[in-house]
């Protein structure tokens, strides 16, 4: 069954009911009022702080680009990109270029000018449809993707190289197409979040994006009622595949511009949220932000958010326990994925296992794990190896990419690049990316591990730990550190903090500085090496 199926059927049951709202905090700030007083006095416009989109909506908004892109000549396996802020608009061009057999190829709103160029090569697009966000960076490259036949913009004032997306669609038919699909075809090629590299495109057909609604349902126990908000990137896996459990069973979204801990929690109230998907860095603001007194609980209504669930990183256990402290009525669980594996869910804690937090978990619905050694034969329980995954949700391949295809797909497993450990119950921990492991004086140093006992310190808001090269060691650690707003710490203090770890694994440099962590929230390590390793660091330096 392709994904779109979902859709037509959410569209006959549901039709009149709200399945996507839009909210827009910096516009409500303004006029400050809630979203629900704003919609009261003014009907919905384009510039308001809360759009609103029912089922039918959707359903006939997909059918208008997809017969748009139809009368441009698309057909099944050509490519549409999407360069698009999240938005209302969003979701319904998704599911358009899917219903006229073509790929939809999200794309992240980070890229430079060149790395959208190089994407759209990569992936082969044919068209591409982006905002106002992306004016400037399109009209750099625009004379320069001969393969792209039109530019399509969303919003007002269209730039003269595009055609207007809102214009165009107003005399498209609102019949679905008549295309034949099955879960066989293919449907999206996204993009590698280009921690370890420049991105690679990842092809991924219905089947996969099918079975990450049944597998998150199945995790998550979506019903009809459920209310997800929806904070980060559409363009990538993990926020939509989420959201796809409720999909599922009819079950809207809401999708907030921003990740203020106010905006977020005062979402959740207003709108009724009860599931919540979060990334660390924004769980810490939320905690931050409540410990300061920024926020106090009793000024919204929460007793309906039942599932706050985190992923796309290592999550550290001393924060799940502080959130516990606020929010002791939360289930929580751990996801774990890939965007080789369709998003979340391969590998998945489970709400009843919060015991086990610093835990991945045990594979997923319909999935296997292993952990494997050099030679990708499994290592006895409890030693470290590669975790590998195989399920319904494995991408078909590195598009035009055989070599990486090659390194990283075979038998039907995909082999992640993690590090990890099964203990004796068979839950799986993460402890680095392979291309992470520092190795000093011979010495496998895991930065995860690391980073998750700095972060118990209390005046440590983050932290990331990267190899700096030695002549006698070949490298040595060197920790980056953020500290919380208004606290003081020094390096002396830190060392001190660290001689609870065993000596080979303490920090030999110490920096405070800002972490840079990419939208899906991981932290940008290549960019950290790139801006320390090459320098003479001023710092102190621990003594063995």
């Amino acid at each position: 069954m392709p994904i779109t199926e979902i859709l037509s059927r959410n569209a006959q049951l549901y039709g009149n009911e709200t399945c996507l709202v839009e909210l827009n905090p910096e516009d409500n700030e303004k006029r400050r009022v809630t979203w629900k007083e704003y919609e009261l006095i003014q009907d919905t416009a384009k510039d308001s702080s809360r759009r609103t989109m029912t089922w039918a909506e959707f359903d006939e908004k997909a059918n208008r680009f997809a017969n748009l892109l139809l009368s441009r000549g698309i057909k099944k396996g050509d490519k549409v990109a999407i360069l698009l802020m999240n938005c209302l608009e969003w979701l319904p061009i998704y599911f358009g270029i899917l219903r006229t057999g073509a790929l939809a190829v999200p794309m992240n709103f980070r890229y430079s000018a060149d790395e959208i160029k190089y994407c759209l090569g990569l992936s082969e697009s044919d068209f591409m449809v982006f905002g106002p966000e992306f004016i400037g960076r399109v009209e750099t490259i625009c004379d320069q993707i001969p393969r792209v036949k039109t530019l399509f913009y969303v919003g007002e004032n269209c730039p003269t190289f595009a055609e207007s997306f809102d214009s165009l669609i107003t005399y498209c038919s609102t019949d679905t197409p008549n295309i034949p699909l099955t879960d066989e075809d293919f449907a999206a090629i996204y993009f590698s979040s280009g921690t370890t590299g420049f991105p690679k495109a990842i092809l991924h057909r219905h089947q996969s994006l099918v079975s990450s609604c049944i597998v998150e349902q199945n995790h998550h126990s979506q019903t009809h009622e459920d209310k997800f908000l929806c904070i980060p990137p559409l363009y990538h896996t993990g926020a939509k595949m989420h959201w796809f459990g409720s999909f599922l069973v009819g079950g809207p979204a809401v999708l907030l511009r921003g990740v203020k801990p106010e905006w977020i929690l005062r979402a959740a109230s207003e709108e009724r949220c009860t599931i919540v998907w979060l990334l660390v860095p924004w769980a810490q603001d939320i905690l931050d932000a409540i410990e300061r007194g920024d926020v106090k609980l009793e000024d919204y209504q929460l007793d309906q958010w039942r599932l706050m669930h985190i992923g796309a990183q290592p999550v550290p256990p001393s924060l799940i326990h502080r959130w516990k402290q606020y929010f002791p009525h939360h289930d929580y669980d751990t996801n774990y994925g890939l965007s080789e594996s369709i998003g979340p869910g391969c590998v998945h804690l489970g709400v009843e296992n919060v015991h086990k937090v610093g835990s991945i978990g045990k594979p997923g619905y319909g999935w296997e794990a292993e952990i494997v050694d050099e030679n990708r034969k499994p290592v006895p329980q409890g030693e470290v190896g590669e975790l590998a995954v195989k399920g319904p949700g494995v991408m078909t391949c590195y598009y035009n990419d055989e070599k990486a295809t090659a390194e990283t797909l075979a038998d039907g497993w995909l082999f992640t690049g993690d590090m990890a450990q099964m203990d004796d119950d068979g839950f799986i921990y993460l402890v680095d990316r392979k291309k992470d492991v520092i190795i000093t004086g011979g010495e496998n140093i895991y930065p995860v591990q690391i980073e998750d006992f700095l972060r118990q310190h209390p005046d440590i808001k983050d932290a990331a730990v990267i190899g700096l090269p030695d002549t006698r060691l070949g490298e040595i650690t060197c920790a980056i550190i953020e500290l919380k707003p208004d606290r003081t710490v020094t390096e002396e203090q830190i060392a001190e903090f660290c001689t609870g770890m065993p000596r080979y694994k303490r920090p030999k440099r110490i920096i405070f500085a800002e972490i840079p962590r990419n939208p899906t929230g991981k932290i940008e390590k290549p960019k950290l090496r790139q801006i320390y390793c090459g320098k003479s660091l001023v710092k102190a330096q621990i003594e063995n």
